[in-house]
């Protein structure tokens, strides 16, 4: 796909398709106004005679329109024009794209009316336009035996119109948003996968093969045996119960100052979860497979920083193994102890997630890291407090966990900061180990992340609970791509700063 800012009037653009926005009650905006006057008035005769309400996400795609340089008109609605916000403005691009792609047409000209609002300048807009273009692209990598579809007609999207001065910041959001929205796919295809195809071996050879796309990322992918030297005692107690055999991989993009300290990501990567000895209700059990929805977020994070070639040095982190119920297999009430020398005592292997993150953010320690993100579907417990409508921040250093909650209102990829006190801390006490893996049913969201805090003393750390957010279910069951929008957007403006 290719993007562009243009200027100048939208009727002289060129372009297969022009697409403006009406709102309810026939009223037109800036943009549908001067559309209306090149072509006599047809807009709003059309209008009148009751053909478009306007309502939001409605589309009408009409022929070949007198003054319009031969373009056909796609209609958008945009809602009540008096609660016109940024939500509205994507509900109609994503209605607008959907609409081009049913069609053969190879190119549009979008002429929505921006809305306005705190931190919607130009760039932030346009990459945001970018994002929700290449997500409306995406095809879920099915493995269907039938003929595959024809690929989409649509190459080409250009958006606009802006001020000669406006131009620069909107061509480097499109750039910044189609990147983003490459990387999500990347995200998307890994999460889609059938546990039986997306193995830890499966995720190491991506994570390799994106390697070796990039120049200044290096890759590598650790066995078991070299996971058992670095004494990864939680890692490798999650493990034992599959045949399949883990893999610890570490990326590396140095794109920053050779002495600047790296900013980690570390990702669970959980092909399946079956929760182990302790096993799941098995209703949904298939979806156990978006359980590396982290780890396929760090792949897709480094791919972005390295096809973004951006002025930071960052690490990628991902544990990635199998939790299967094998006569190998951890029980409850089974002591293990972590790299970092502590033991854990495993009242409920179902809390694998947090076992396999704790010997990862040990791992981040020797990278001396300016900060240590980590993002896992880690709890049921965020999606009761949460939702599917924001992720979950919690951490040690507050400034760190405002700076990604901020990133997801810019990116709208929203998080919400939880509390993370030493209460919650001490609901994880022991009388067999230096602590338990789980804490009850309270708080649980927030106990598990207390756990990783266990392990991340001294470092500047904030954890991401993807749980809600990363997929969703039912007929359109598909991973989502998120929290890319929030992830590219820390990343961006950390290189920038």
């Amino acid at each position: 796909m290719k993007y562009e800012a243009y200027s100048g009037k939208a009727t002289s653009a060129r372009g297969d398709c022009l697409v403006v926005g009406v709102h309810e009650e026939h009223r037109l905006g800036e943009q549908a106004r001067l559309i209306d006057k090149a072509c006599g008035g047809r807009l709003m005769g059309l209008l009148k005679r009751g053909d478009f309400s306007g309502r939001a996400g409605e589309t009408l795609l009409l022929p070949e329109i007198s003054g319009l340089g031969g373009k056909r008109l796609l209609l958008v609605g945009l809602g009540a024009a008096r609660q016109y916000q940024r939500r509205h403005w994507k509900r109609a691009l994503a209605a607008s794209v959907a609409a081009l792609l049913r069609t053969r047409l190879g190119s549009a000209v979008i002429a929505l009316d921006r809305p306005e609002g705190a931190g919607l300048d130009h760039y932030t807009l346009a990459r945001a336009a970018a994002e929700c273009v290449g997500a409306g692209l995406y095809r879920i990598n099915d493995l269907k035996s039938g003929r595959r579809p024809r690929p989409y007609a649509l190459s080409r999207v250009r958006l606009g119109p802006y001020s000669a001065s406006e131009l620069a910041a909107a061509r480097r959001g499109l750039n910044d948003g189609a990147a983003i929205a490459s990387s999500a796919g990347l995200m998307r295809n890994l999460a889609n996968l059938p546990a039986n195809v997306c193995t830890p071996r499966h995720l190491a050879k991506a994570a390799l093969q994106v390697g070796r796309e990039h120049r200044g990322l290096k890759v590598r992918a650790l066995n078991e045996a070299q996971i058992r030297r670095l004494k990864m005692g939680c890692f490798l107690a999650v493990t034992q119960g599959s045949a399949e055999p883990p893999r610890f991989i570490v990326m590396e993009y140095r794109g920053g100052k050779r002495a600047a300290a790296p900013v980690v990501l570390v990702g669970k990567g959980v092909t399946f979860d079956t929760g182990g000895i302790s096993l799941k209700d098995p209703a949904a059990m298939d979806e156990m497979k978006y359980d590396m929805c982290g780890a396929a977020s760090v792949i897709a994070a480094l791919d972005l920083a390295a096809r973004l070639q951006l002025r930071l040095n960052v690490v990628g982190l991902v544990a990635a193994c199998e939790n299967m119920p094998g006569s190998r297999a951890i029980k409850p009430g089974d002591i293990v102890t972590s790299m970092n020398g502590q033991t854990v005592e495993i009242l409920n292997t179902d809390a694998e997630g947090r076992l396999i993150l704790s010997d990862a953010l040990h791992y981040a320690r020797r990278y001396k890291p300016a900060a240590v993100v980590d993002l896992a579907t880690l709890t049921g417990a965020c999606v009761v407090a949460l939702g599917a409508h924001h992720s979950g921040v919690m951490g040690n250093n507050d400034a760190l966990a405002r700076e990604l909650v901020e990133c997801g209102v810019r990116a709208d990829d929203r998080a919400w900061q939880l509390p993370l006190t030493e209460d919650y801390g001490e609901q994880l006490k022991s009388n067999f180990a230096d602590f338990a893996n789980v804490a009850g049913r309270d708080g649980g969201a927030i106990t598990a992340a207390a756990f990783l805090g266990k392990f991340t003393k001294d470092l500047t750390w904030a954890h991401i609970d993807i749980a809600g957010t990363a997929w969703v279910s039912g007929a359109a069951k598909s991973a989502t791509g998120r929290p890319m929008g929030l992830l590219g957007d820390f990343l961006i403006r950390r290189a920038r700063a």
